[in-house]
């Protein structure tokens, strides 16, 4: 099984709310295989909570507007440090960079396919780390804490 045309549409369109609103690392999987609750993950960070609530919103704003999408969860909005939206096609994590490097999600998800993701997106990449090491916030750049 993979990914229905809905759900990368849902991806994409996230995706690139996500990188409108500077997040950073964005990266999608394909989970279908190994879930049957949803078709993929969409993961992001932002390097405070302000601007993961940003983020999140949004995503939300944008997926209602172009796609008629509204999650049918949110979760996380009390702390801004990790906010769900389960649109039940996809999930979309947004999470704080440091709740991103200690929860490790990738890792998690590593054996599933990677999605494409619109170039702005793809962009993102390594931006976590360039900004853990522009700030001097302990965050090295291979993920781990120092």
């Amino acid at each position: 099984m993979t990914a229905t045309d809905r759900s990368m549409e849902l991806v994409n369109a996230a995706a690139q709310a996500a990188a409108d609103r500077l997040a950073h690392d964005i990266i999608a999987y394909d989970v279908s295989d190994v879930l049957s609750i949803t078709d993929a993950f969409l993961l992001a960070s932002a390097p405070n909570d302000r601007q993961v609530k940003s983020i999140v919103d949004e995503i939300e704003e944008r997926l209602l507007k172009e796609l008629g999408a509204k999650p049918v969860r949110r979760e996380g909005d009390r702390d801004a440090r990790w906010i769900l939206l389960d649109y039940v096609d996809i999930v979309v994590h947004v999470q704080h960079s440091e709740e991103r490097v200690f929860y490790a999600l990738e890792r998690l998800w590593k054996d599933c396919p990677e999605l494409p993701l619109p170039e702005d997106a793809l962009k993102t990449r390594g931006k976590g780390a360039e900004h853990a090491r522009l700030m001097g916030d302990g965050v090295e750049t291979d993920g781990e804490l120092s």
